[in-house]
């Protein structure tokens, strides 16, 4: 048992009785002595609340605040969630607020029944949390529900799926058998992973970009998750591959307040220079994202290296003012 939940549920069990045994204690929260020690010590230090030791009654319990009829009146603070908990917590909510009603009506009413309770455990209401923290959307594309499920069933069932995909870059429609391997929310948009049956090779597939999805009978052929995250986890972002390089990148001492916070790649490399500049090394095997992600930085970025890579930027770059 955590220890927050440990301090919650003693809190209770003095709320709950009258006077309770240190024995008792420890067998309900299945804990030493030293640890109950401790966990008594930070109720009383951390969280002020009165506990005190009745050797009359033989046990611990709240003492009666002064002025107060009833025993035992001390209300722990609120508990509160950290940045990745509370994300989490409104994620889920939004999800489950964006599905339609239909077959998982019934069991996804309890999920949200508890979500609201693990909500108002805070220190304000579930209400107020909402109308205070918002997760906004950066710019999600839109896929077809139909296609998402079609995607999804054959990747948990192990089965080969047939999609009709807009290839963007070649501005067609293709048809393409895969084996679905993983599917990937990124950036907020939804990507599959699966081995393509006529390139015989692991592709990614944007599945807004999927015009048609039928599951088929042949079961998936298994791609070993090392491999995939050798195709798919070495180089930057999600158009990642075995042929990586490495972008050296330098951001102005203005900029460097900001990306020096920013994680890129976990394998990333970044060092301050003497006038405040920020260097920032990563590893990329495709250039499409990558230079998105640089040419919105506009004059507070320069690519080192490679030479190809500084190539294609100053050439986007004239093609832009060109259209000024």
């Amino acid at each position: 048992m955590k220890k927050a939940d440990r301090i919650y549920k003693l809190h209770q069990l003095l709320q709950s009785r009258r006077c309770i045994a240190r024995k008792d204690l420890q067998d309900a929260l299945e804990v030493s002595r030293a640890t109950l020690t401790r966990d008594i010590e930070f109720l009383r230090s951390q969280l002020h609340a009165p506990v005190v030791y009745d050797a009359e009654l033989g046990g611990y319990r709240l003492d009666k605040p002064t002025g107060l009829a009833g025993q035992g009146q001390h209300e722990l603070p609120g508990m509160w969630f950290n940045a990745s908990e509370l994300n989490a917590l409104l994620s889920i909510e939004h999800l489950l607020e964006s599905i339609q009603p239909g077959l998982l009506g019934p069991h996804i009413a309890p999920l949200r029944q508890r979500l609201e309770r693990l909500l108002g455990q805070s220190s304000h209401t579930p209400a107020e949390i909402r109308k205070r923290v918002r997760l906004l959307a950066a710019t999600p594309r839109r896929l077809k529900p139909e296609h998402f499920e079609a995607c999804a069933n054959a990747t948990l069932m192990r089965k080969r799926l047939h999609i009709e995909h807009h290839d963007r870059g070649l501005d067609a429609i293709v048809s393409r058998e895969i084996s679905p391997q993983r599917i990937v929310r990124y950036k907020e948009n939804w990507y599959l992973d699966g081995w393509c049956h006529l390139r015989e090779a692991i592709r990614t597939f944007s599945m807004d970009a999927i015009r048609a999805a039928r599951m088929l009978e042949q079961p998936a052929r298994e791609i070993p998750d090392a491999a995939l995250d050798a195709a798919l986890g070495a180089g930057y972002g999600i158009y990642a591959g075995h042929a990586v390089e490495w972008a050296t990148l330098r951001f102005t001492p203005r900029q460097a307040r900001w990306t020096a916070h920013e994680t890129w790649h976990d394998e990333q490399k970044s060092r301050f220079e003497a006038d405040g500049s920020y260097i920032l090394e990563i590893p990329y095997s495709n250039a499409a994202e990558l230079l998105m992600d640089i040419l919105k930085y506009g004059p507070e970025v320069e690519v080192l290296a490679p030479p190809s890579l500084r190539a294609l930027i100053a050439e986007r770059l004239q093609m832009a003012t060109g259209r000024y």
